[in-house]
């Protein structure tokens, strides 16, 4: 896959922890062969979830809706951004217009 997504939460307690884990279960179903979600890190009052994919833009609009359909996480806390795998800068596709994206 030539793109990292990265999904993008706050959190900092175990409740927050497990959500993140039910999204990860349902993001990996949802995602099929279009994605290969590749794990998630914790910490630093940030959660993030990790997918590979060739198409980084459509793969978020589906993880999107889940987000939407799921009502676990505000919309309003996401960032999302991807990356080419080979690179290490970030291009933040949501909220649009809110800034750099880095991963602490």
């Amino acid at each position: 896959m030539t793109y990292q997504l990265v999904l993008q939460f706050p959190g900092d307690g175990l409740a927050d922890y497990d959500e993140l884990m039910s999204l990860e279960d349902i993001l990996i179903e949802a995602l099929g062969a279009s994605a290969e979600v590749d794990g998630h890190d914790w910490g630093s009052n940030e959660m993030n979830i990790f997918i590979l994919t060739e198409s980084p833009k459509e793969v978020f609009d589906v993880a999107k809706g889940i987000i939407e359909q799921q009502r676990t996480f505000l919309l309003s806390d996401l960032r999302a951004a991807y990356r080419d795998v080979n690179e290490s800068d970030y291009t933040l596709i949501w909220p649009l217009g809110a800034g750099d994206f880095k991963i602490t």
